[in-house]
């Protein structure tokens, strides 16, 4: 029990460190992006430690399906960046307005 409980710490402390990326960081797009990938790391740790403190497989199934659309989400993110740059030659986001259509 204690063990599950240091998990679920460290889960959280990974959380809140990547939601104070996400908000002390609002300049920096790859910054964002990777304190997005934490967010997501630190659900899917929450999941499969609870997964196998209940002695069930659905949480690491839900933690794997959660890694993948993450992947997916971080490539299709880099490279609208990357046509982003080559297009402006800088990346900030504050000019980021200007792609709405």
């Amino acid at each position: 029990m204690l063990e599950q409980i240091n998990n679920i710490n460290i889960s959280s402390l990974l959380f809140l460190i990547s939601i104070i990326g996400i908000f002390l960081n609002q300049k920096n797009i790859l910054i964002m992006l990777m304190s997005l990938e934490m967010m997501f790391l630190a659900v899917s740790f929450n999941l499969v430690f609870a997964s196998i403190y209940l002695d069930d497989i659905l949480g690491q199934i839900f933690s794997l399906l959660i890694l993948t659309v993450a992947a997916a989400e971080s490539s299709i993110g880099l490279a609208i960046l990357v046509v982003y740059y080559r297009i402006r030659n800088i990346i900030t986001v504050e000019l980021m307005n200007l792609m709405k259509g």
